[in-house]
């Protein structure tokens, strides 16, 4: 690329002096990249003379197809350097269901008001993407994160509750105690590696374990919170999927003889880069801001 650009400017000076002037080179090493390309293309491209360098037909020829590249290439690096400082462009995030559907998906209206030059697309699955494999800029991940090639920054923390609907307790009673539990309808969630759906963990440092039944289980955090709002049992559940059912009362939360757990954290993770484009800068920036003081599902709970 070194030896095209010499080459532009060459015949555009009209001498190898005047364009290793124009690019801080010394005249030898623009005599070289110019001696380089020729032997490589097997053609010479300038008359040479005493006093000036013209453009062989060779030359002239060749000269179109090396400014239109040159063109493309500086187009490329400038929309390229563009996007690591103005946040623009298609922002591909994936997100699991429930947490994106309830914190993540009402967001992305003020994102969007300030970042108008970024399209997202939001992607809803509860497994473990691969970010570089499918094509995602960044993923929010919730629980502890496991060693890995990826950058992470903790979003917010995930406190967990033990809740039921005021019709369940009035009907089968308040559990006091874990132990207690195991006399409940206790609906799990299938996809904890935590609590499972029959092993409930409690204690600061998961210490207590409780094996618990009940006649519904589920993949999916939602199905589970709209079971116990009707008054089918007992969920053990994330505050951001459950942080509105205790405000207004359609769930109540059950104090018992061990605390709940916390499930690590929420974090966002994105591939290790250098410089990072600032679409994905911006968008870890805006729920840092949003969700990591006082997370709006936790507030008047704690």
């Amino acid at each position: 690329m070194t030896g095209l650009q010499v080459f532009v400017k060459v015949a555009a000076t009209g001498s190898l002096s005047g364009a290793a002037r124009a690019m801080n080179f010394s005249q030898t090493m623009a005599t070289k990249h110019v001696a380089a390309l020729e032997k490589r293309l097997g053609v010479s491209l300038f008359h040479r003379s005493t006093r000036r360098l013209s453009l062989t037909e060779a030359g002239r020829n060749y000269l179109d197809s090396a400014e239109r590249i040159l063109a493309e290439l500086d187009a490329a690096d400038s929309a390229v350097s563009a996007d690591r400082f103005e946040a623009r462009g298609l922002l591909r995030l994936n997100a699991p269901v429930s947490f994106g559907t309830r914190q993540i998906a009402p967001a992305l209206c003020e994102f969007s008001r300030r970042h108008p030059r970024v399209d997202v697309e939001l992607g809803l699955n509860d497994r473990l993407v691969d970010l570089a494999e499918e094509g995602w800029d960044l993923a929010v991940r919730i629980g502890t994160l496991e060693s890995s090639a990826l950058l992470a920054r903790r979003l917010a923390p995930c406190r967990t509750v033990v809740a039921a609907a005021p019709s369940y307790l009035k009907a089968q009673g308040t559990p006091k105690t874990i132990a207690d539990l195991a006399r409940h309808n206790c609906l799990g969630y299938t996809l904890s590696r935590t609590t499972g759906a029959g092993r409930w963990v409690f204690g600061t440092r998961h210490e207590n374990v409780v094996e618990v039944s009940g006649n519904m289980r589920a993949n999916n955090g939602d199905a589970l919170r709209a079971a116990a709002v009707a008054g089918h049992g007992i969920i053990y559940e994330p505050t951001f999927i459950v942080g509105d059912d205790l405000r207004a009362g359609t769930l109540i939360s059950i104090a018992l003889d061990q605390p709940t757990i916390e499930y690590g954290g929420i974090y966002a993770v994105h591939r290790f880069e250098r410089n990072p484009p600032a679409k994905v800068r911006a968008v870890i920036d805006f729920m840092v801001e949003r969700f990591s003081r006082v997370p709006p599902w936790d507030r008047g709970l704690f």
